[in-house]
């Protein structure tokens, strides 16, 4: 629309505006026709004054009182101020007048729904898509996807679509729409037969063959998803979403060189984005390629610069490499932002373990198990470190606090008894030691893997072998 012609739009409209104020007022007759009176409905509708727009249509119905597209106008008014019996009781008598049009049977759909009258929604979809003619009923359906959606009732969303698609198998809004909706509502299978039938008629149809790929995908059968993009591909050689779609199928079969091929050709075909280098660093991080795959996670830093977890994945790389000041480095700056992220302090604190730092491991680790106090895991690691920097009561303490905070957890009666042995406490560490094995034996391997000179100790080793005798 040129700026001239939207101006006068604006003139005409301000015109009528006015002429409606002074016809409501009674301060002069004036002549407004139908579609002047639509137009003003409309224009309070836009703004979301639907009081005003409900007074609007009832002044029109009064100059119009047979006409049916204002009737449906005032239900779709009512339905917007959740007026659903009333808006029913309107389109009864526009029904009464013979209207049944589109836009008839979406706002008598909507107002069911609403009053969950879906047994009757239902009544009104089938008599809708039997007196729709076939260009009509498309556009009924896009609508209906609208209202199904509103209402949550996302396998009518597909149903729709699919039912667009049975009509016109190369609607490219419908093809789009649908394989979001295929994946969401789990309807892989039905897609699947439905997007071979398509193909079988279209075979070149490349929308159709991606989600072919996507329904495959969503079903886990990554080697028929990745034959399917092929096809796309094979069509449309600029098919971006279908390379994109192809590596992460490629990264699922753990084909990490595949997977880096085709997100470098989304790379060359579209913008640069943060998710594209960070999945190429993915890769190149199971390919234990760590410089490759810092490269790639710094240029999505560069592009995301607020995304601690590629701070944090640069730290893993330099962990990989055993440079440790360097990791750290970067998990710092992930710790910026999110001080108190277990992982990122788990991380911070194993490279300061690895460095001799135990001061700054045990604040580290420490972070970990006051977030996480039930997560065994994080123990584990802080008494490794005590164990390692020989604070043994300490550790003992520490030990005992994590049996009390995991519920029990026998394999931290095991830590005591390493903690007790190594302060030259061993006729106190054999007690705990008995206790450990007497509810859990498998557990001791953690025992001895923190002091494997424990089994010098021959009081160790023939309790060990007690317990040995009475397992077999």
């Amino acid at each position: 629309m040129s700026h001239q012609s939207f101006r006068h739009d604006k003139e005409e409209l301000k015109e009528l505006l006015h002429n409606y104020d002074n016809l409501k007022s009674g301060r002069s007759f004036t002549y407004i026709e139908e579609d002047g009176f639509e137009r003003i409905i409309e224009y309070f509708n836009e703004k979301e004054k639907f009081t005003q727009a409900l007074e609007a249509v009832n002044f029109s119905i009064e100059q119009f009182p047979y006409s049916t597209s204002l009737l449906v106008k005032k239900a779709d008014i009512l339905i917007s101020l959740r007026c659903f019996d009333d808006a029913l009781k309107i389109l009864e008598l526009a029904s009464n007048f013979g209207v049944e049009d589109s836009a008839f049977f979406i706002i008598k759909i909507d107002a069911l729904l609403a009053l969950e009258l879906n047994t009757e929604a239902d009544e009104v979809f089938c008599q809708a898509i039997e007196s729709c003619e076939q260009d009509e009923k498309v556009n009924l359906l896009f609508e209906l996807t609208e209202v199904y959606d509103d209402y949550e009732y996302f396998d009518k969303v597909f149903d729709c679509l699919r039912m667009i698609l049975e009509l016109d198998s190369s609607n490219e809004e419908a093809l789009y729409k649908i394989c979001f909706w295929t994946d969401f509502t789990g309807r892989n299978e039905e897609g699947i037969k439905l997007y071979q039938t398509i193909i079988n008629q279209s075979p070149f149809n490349e929308l159709a063959w991606f989600n072919l790929g996507a329904a495959y995908q969503g079903i886990k059968l990554y080697e028929k998803s990745i034959d399917a993009y092929q096809y796309a591909i094979a069509i449309e050689d600029k098919f971006d979403y279908a390379y994109r779609n192809m590596a992460d199928a490629f990264i699922k079969l753990k084909k990490f060189n595949e997977a880096i091929e085709a997100l470098e050709k989304v790379i060359n075909l579209s913008r640069p984005e943060s998710v594209i280098y960070e999945a190429i660093g993915h890769c190149h991080d199971k390919l234990s390629n760590f410089t490759q795959a810092r490269s790639n996670y710094k240029k999505a830093v560069h592009l995301n610069p607020e995304d601690t977890q590629l701070h944090y994945k640069i730290g893993c790389t330099y962990m990989q490499e055993n440079s440790w000041n360097n990791a750290i480095k970067s998990l710092q700056t992930a710790l910026k932002i999110f001080v108190m992220q277990p992982e990122y302090n788990l991380a911070i604190g194993r490279c300061y373990l690895e460095l001799h730092n135990y001061e700054d491991a045990i604040t580290y680790l420490g972070n970990v198990v006051r977030v996480r106090p039930k997560n065994i895991n994080g123990w584990i690691e802080l008494l490794n470190c005590f164990h390692q920097a020989e604070l043994y009561d300490d550790g003992f303490e520490y030990a005992a606090i994590a049996f009390e905070q995991t519920g029990s957890k026998i394999i931290f009666v095991y830590y005591q008894s390493a903690f007790l042995f190594a302060s030259g406490q061993s006729k106190q560490a054999l007690i705990y030691l008995e206790n450990a094995l007497h509810v859990n034996p498998k557990l001791v391997k953690h025992f001895i893997e923190l002091n494997p000179s424990i089994l010098q100790n021959q009081l160790v080793v023939d309790l060990l072998a007690k317990y040995k005798k009475t397992k077999k």
